[in-house]
């Protein structure tokens, strides 16, 4: 597995996500604090996430590193439901903004 792969199951979790009804993409850039157009373009495949963008994604949906490699936890990634702070009704509280930016 490389990183590359990761990151590519990284950002095909999410796009199940909103596709699924799961979040929005407003919702889930909210709750990460990326903004939205970026969070767009990352889905499209235009733009990238850095290391720290991608940190922020996982604690956002609430899953490690672990959980996007082969084995038990990638189908567990997937159908897991999410943090009890996404949930439809629930005001997501964004995560805490690094002091590097």
């Amino acid at each position: 597995m490389t990183f590359q792969a990761l990151h590519a199951r990284l950002i095909w979790v999410v796009q199940v996500r909103i596709r699924n009804g799961d979040i929005t993409e407003r919702g889930f850039a909210r709750l990460t604090g990326i903004s939205q157009p970026h969070i767009h373009h990352v889905l499209k495949g235009v733009r990238a996430l850095s290391a720290e963008m991608s940190d922020r994604v996982l604690k956002g949906l609430g899953l490690t590193v672990l959980d996007l490699v082969d084995g038990p936890g990638w189908s567990a990634a997937i159908s897991a439901p999410l943090p009890e702070r996404l949930l439809p009704g629930k005001s997501p509280a964004p995560l805490p903004r690094s002091s590097s930016s």
